[in-house]
């Protein structure tokens, strides 16, 4: 008879898809590293328009990749209890509390800051490059 905690079948699944995700993370990291190099370099050595578009496109979506990866972690992090059964409304609002109560432990907290600081650069990434395209600069 194992010890600990009961958990469903379905939450079970979910929390080993995300240990899956969460262990990619430094991998994403790393890719997203290496598009903003390419990205930043291409700016520097004034490429083309479409080439640099292209890269900021790349690099939103290895922003967007390891954002996913970190939450990943952030969950498996939180803990069972965090993972909402589907349809119950109980139950889900239960899962709720749970999270945000977890989001308050310090094993969680760095990835909660981490979350943040990636959101905070892909939103300023997509601010700062959207703005300006189509406007003739003279």
């Amino acid at each position: 008879m194992p010890l600990g905690r009961r958990i469903s079948k379905d939450v079970a699944a979910r929390m080993e898809a995300d240990r899956g995700l969460a262990g990619s993370y430094r991998d994403r990291l790393a890719a997203a590293r290496a598009a903003e190099a390419e990205l930043r370099a291409a700016q520097g050595e004034g490429r083309p328009a479409d080439e640099v578009k292209a890269l900021e496109i790349a690099f939103d979506r290895a922003l967007t990749a390891a954002i996913e990866a970190a939450q990943a972690a952030e969950r498996v992090e939180m803990g069972p209890k965090t993972y909402a059964p589907e349809g119950d409304g109980a139950a889900r609002r239960a899962a709720e509390i749970a999270a945000r109560k977890a989001r308050a432990r310090w094993s969680v907290r760095p990835w909660t800051d981490e979350i943040d600081r990636l959101r905070t650069a892909r939103e300023a990434h997509r601010l700062s490059y959207r703005a300006g395209r189509g406007v003739a600069v003279s």
